[in-house]
């Protein structure tokens, strides 16, 4: 038998809460490090194919709307094609759900961390680690390691800069929310105020346009917007990761969701036997080595 679906586990658990709040009234109160420990993970179980999900039997799966590739093909997150529909795939096999019962659903990048419940049980869609995000969800440990990088058309002057110095006096672009937004302001800190966009189509236009100079994106996705969307455009070169840990992309859960744990296991999992480095090479095998820009 299938879990009840989430929402009604919770009606229950907030009416028994408070029966138990009235039944003890001032009973001693759970010591406070029981707030800070890991979510999900007292009492968890990673049963295939039978866990707390969004829907009984079903895995709900979320990201962005149109979904680029090379992460997803053809704008069709649920064909199985593109890096990350292959890991969403790869993670619900993991988790005891075949293909059809993965569900797909649409939703809008900073919509995906922002505070609040989460209609999905897991959205994949380039969203970068951080403890910032961390304050509003949950994430598996990394399934992709990443870099920044910098697109500029061939003809511009920002095609011409060889380190962070030379990008300093331009008028750089980038997607809202994003590290690719965060490395212009925390690394670049240019003289210009970067320009911030809803969307990364809306930022190909703007350089197409030459309304700004450069755009920031990851490293797979400026390769793939280099040889297939704006062939006048050239990659610069790639940013060097800050800090001690590379950045990763992670899958994202509600906060203090019970399917984190399991859903880290399976990543993990598809790390140690070599699947994510074969997704890897089977999809971005175009996202070789860029100048680094120091």
């Amino acid at each position: 038998m299938h879990p009840a679906p989430r929402a009604l586990r919770r009606a229950v658990a907030v009416a028994t809460t408070a029966l138990l709040a009235t039944a003890l009234g001032c009973a001693p109160q759970p010591d406070e490090k029981a707030a800070d420990a890991p979510s999900g993970s007292a009492g968890n179980t990673c049963a295939k194919g039978e866990l707390s999900t969004e829907t009984a039997g079903r895995l709900t799966v979320a990201t962005d709307e149109p979904a680029y590739e090379p992460w997803f093909k053809d704008d069709k997150p649920a064909n199985g094609e593109g890096f990350e529909s292959a890991v969403a795939y790869a993670v619900a096999q993991r988790l005891g759900y075949d293909k059809s019962a993965v569900v797909w659903q649409s939703v809008p990048f900073n919509k995906a961390f922002a505070p609040g419940e989460k209609t999905f049980d897991f959205d994949i869609n380039q969203v970068s680690i951080s403890d910032e995000r961390k304050k509003a969800v949950d994430f598996s440990s990394g399934y992709y390691d990443v870099r920044q990088a910098v697109i500029a058309l061939k003809d511009g002057k920002a095609a011409k800069a060889k380190g962070v110095a030379d990008l300093k006096g331009l008028k750089l672009g980038a997607q809202v929310g994003t590290t690719s937004l965060n490395y212009i302001d925390d690394v670049v800190k240019p003289t210009q105020e970067p320009a911030a966009y809803a969307k990364n189509d809306q930022a190909k236009s703007a350089l197409k346009n030459g309304q700004v100079d450069a755009i920031v994106v990851d490293l797979p996705t400026a390769f793939y917007i280099t040889a297939a969307e704006v062939t006048d455009a050239t990659i610069v070169g790639q940013f060097e990761n800050q800090g001690g840990t590379p950045e990763q992309f992670g899958l994202v859960l509600d906060k203090g969701s019970a399917l984190t744990p399991c859903v880290t296991e399976a990543v993990d999992a598809l790390r140690e036997d070599g699947t994510l480095d074969r997704l890897e090479q089977q999809w971005l095998s175009d996202a070789v080595d860029a100048p680094v820009l120091k």
